[in-house]
């Protein structure tokens, strides 16, 4: 039986706690909020959209930045399993659109009990108000350290035969993720990938979207270039857009949120790219830009004498109308029947592809997930251990992986939890 020692109540750690006691060890989390779970509190808006019923191999898809390194872990404990352990362990699941898996209660809080429920059978110590402040390494032979415990805010160590980071990164800063795993794992010798928010809402250039907040548009399109791929560069061929997608957005007091603007924004580095992204929203995708000029066309001959606005009303909600019209030029008091044929092939292009400027995002008090960490290539995809200490294991957002949101950065701390609480010895 080994001492374990988890850094971090959060899914990561608790899974990881779980695993390691159902291997016999004998395991202590240390948490320095007053409560575990505090992130898995509010994610999915208090229902906690804990992982996707997707396949695995569709699983990888959704997976933005390294997830070959996830094979291993993801294939032993995939959503299945996932929903099979919350469901014996008193938190039954459900599955709704997009294949988002939810407790069936709709209480992100049960999610979290059941995890503690599994620790407290399992006589895990779990001590809250309980800082880690460094990790205690020593030198063995050769190159490589080892682990030998933890060093606590007040100054007492831990022993501990193997030790579990899994602080997150600072996505919600609230929620106690202040980036404390990635300084202990860079002064034990690990790279830190740099981290930027990801999953994140984003701010526009353009003043209209804010007055249009609270409108939730869907089954939308948008694409995503950098602002400098507007200039012709490489040979006079403009960048690939860095994101394409369709779905649901949002429209706020400071620009854009809701899935498809979160997803998009995981693949838009503002450090790369500090000019900035240029965001084109298809308000029509199902139809093409002829199919849609023709209706367009049709609106008005039905209605020859009624205001141009009036005349497309039809076409989308009353506050999108108003600034559709106006971002168009035509004045919306005019005659239906006034306006020309190539005012309509104007006003049709626009609704394909109204541009925004993206200027940046709300930052990791905002954020959903982290992007960056501890850098994979120095830790072992097959146990999550580190390749640089003995006895030091990752899991969960510290790393650097993440995912496009509908449960799959949850998935990733279950799996690579799981993984590094059965592997230790």
């Amino acid at each position: 039986m080994s001492r374990v020692i988890v850094i971090g109540a959060g899914a990561a750690g608790l899974m990881a706690a779980c695993a390691a006691a159902d291997q016999g060890h004998r395991v202590t989390v240390i948490e320095k909020n007053e409560k575990a779970g505090k992130k898995i509190y509010i994610t999915g808006k208090g229902r906690c959209n804990l992982t996707n019923d997707c396949s695995t191999e569709d699983f990888f898809d959704r997976v933005v930045r390294n997830p070959k390194f996830l094979y291993s872990s993801v294939y032993g404990f995939d959503h299945e399993a996932v929903k099979r352990f919350f469901d014996e362990n008193g938190c039954p699941v459900k599955t709704e659109r997009g294949l988002r898996v939810f407790p069936a209660s709709d209480h992100a809080c049960d999610v979290t009990d059941a995890l503690m429920r599994h620790l407290k059978r399992k006589r895990v110590s779990v001590r809250f108000h309980t800082p880690a402040q460094n990790l205690a390494v020593e030198a063995e032979n050769g190159a490589r350290k080892k682990i030998t415990g933890v060093c606590l805010g007040d100054g007492s160590v831990l022993p501990a035969d193997s030790v579990i980071l899994c602080t997150g990164g600072l996505s919600y800063p609230s929620t106690g993720s202040t980036g404390d795993g990635h300084r202990m794992a860079a002064e034990a010798g690990h790279d830190i990938t740099p981290c930027l928010p990801s999953l994140v809402p984003m701010e526009t250039a353009e003043r209209w979207p804010l007055e249009l907040q609270g409108l939730s548009l869907k089954n939308v399109s948008v694409s995503i270039r950098p602002l400098e791929s507007e200039a012709e560069s490489d040979g006079g061929k403009k960048r690939r857009p860095v994101y394409s997608g369709f779905g649901e957005m949002l429209f706020t007091h400071f620009g854009l949120s809701g899935p498809l603007i979160l997803t998009g924004s995981a693949n838009c580095n503002f450090s790369q790219y500090p000019g900035g992204f240029r965001l084109l929203i298809d308000l029509k995708p199902a139809v093409s830009q002829e199919e849609l000029e023709s209706r367009i066309r049709s609106l008005i001959e039905e209605a020859p004498e009624r205001r141009f606005s009036n005349a497309v009303a039809g076409l989308f909600p009353l506050r999108l109308r108003d600034a559709a019209v106006q971002l168009s030029g035509i004045s919306p008091e005019r005659a239906a029947k006034s306006i020309q044929a190539g005012e309509i092939r104007a006003f049709t292009a626009l609704l394909k592809s109204i541009p925004l400027t993206l200027r940046g995002n709300r930052g990791f008090r905002e954020a959903i997930v982290t992007r960056g960490g501890v850098s994979v290539r120095e830790v072992d995809p097959s146990t999550m251990e580190s390749r640089l200490v003995r006895g030091l294991f990752f899991a969960g957002e510290i790393l650097d992986v993440d995912a496009v949101t509908g449960g799959f950065n949850l998935q990733i701390a279950w799996s690579t939890g799981h993984l590094a609480g059965e592997s230790v010895r």
